[in-house]
């Protein structure tokens, strides 16, 4: 492995990591908030890390890690526990806690956008002619500001894909509870026990990938033209 790849390759888990646990103690935190502290006693309400690689070493070292050698971009997943007794309670509660995870990603994506934003005023960061995944802006020659543009790019661009895919209101991923904020308590009450279904969990995150790219590159497009009004 070459030096530019490994660098690139530590950028990505960086940005990676930071978001996938971000997300995860969203969740956690909300939960706890809200009256369920199961996360909070597994140490999860925290941007620490470890809890949440110690919970899933899989999703959030060893299979990034491998979609990175093999694809050039990292893929995985972190988990955060809770109590199905009081999500059952509260389904509201719950809702809201799904939600939590999205809109940690949203925030994170808002925040770098507003850090490539100051760049370019202060002249360390340019616009690309075309912008993807590690490109979103790019920094002047020399220094450390190509490495900084590019972990805000990817910083960008991740929590852009995060939200979105999270957000797809499929069993498992958290849009399909959110999503019964939008429901009376007795079509939530159904709606819970249809997708209590094991055998969804699958189906789901297949016609979600499915569904995941027409969904998101027209938002990608609107988040690149609030990033850069009048371009793009």
């Amino acid at each position: 492995m070459d030096t530019d790849t490994l660098t690139l390759g530590l950028v990505w888990y960086w940005a990676f990591l930071f978001s996938t646990v971000a997300h995860e103690a969203a969740h956690a935190w909300t939960a706890y908030r809200l009256g369920d502290p199961t996360a909070y006693h597994e140490g999860q309400v925290s941007l620490d890390p470890i809890p949440h690689i110690r919970r899933e070493p899989l999703g959030t070292v060893a299979f990034p890690l491998v979609t990175y050698l093999m694809g050039g971009w990292m893929m995985g997943w972190a988990s955060a526990p809770y109590d199905p007794f009081w999500a059952a309670t509260y389904p509201r509660k719950a809702a809201w806690m799904a939600l939590a995870g999205p809109l940690a990603n949203l925030t994170i994506a808002v925040a770098a956008g507003i850090a490539i934003r100051l760049g370019m005023l202060a002249g360390i960061f340019v616009m690309p002619e075309s912008a993807y995944f590690t490109e979103v802006t790019l920094g002047i020659p020399g220094g450390w500001w190509h490495g900084a543009a590019m972990f805000l790019s990817i910083l960008f661009t991740l929590n852009v894909v995060l939200f979105t895919f999270n957000l797809i209101p499929l069993y498992p991923l958290d849009g399909s509870v959110a999503i019964t904020l939008l429901m009376n308590e007795r079509l939530t009450e159904r709606y819970r026990e249809f997708t209590m279904n094991p055998t969804l969990s699958m189906f789901g995150l297949v016609i979600a990938w499915q569904l995941f790219d027409p969904i998101f590159r027209p938002l990608f497009r609107v988040a690149l033209q609030c990033l850069y009004p009048g371009h793009f």
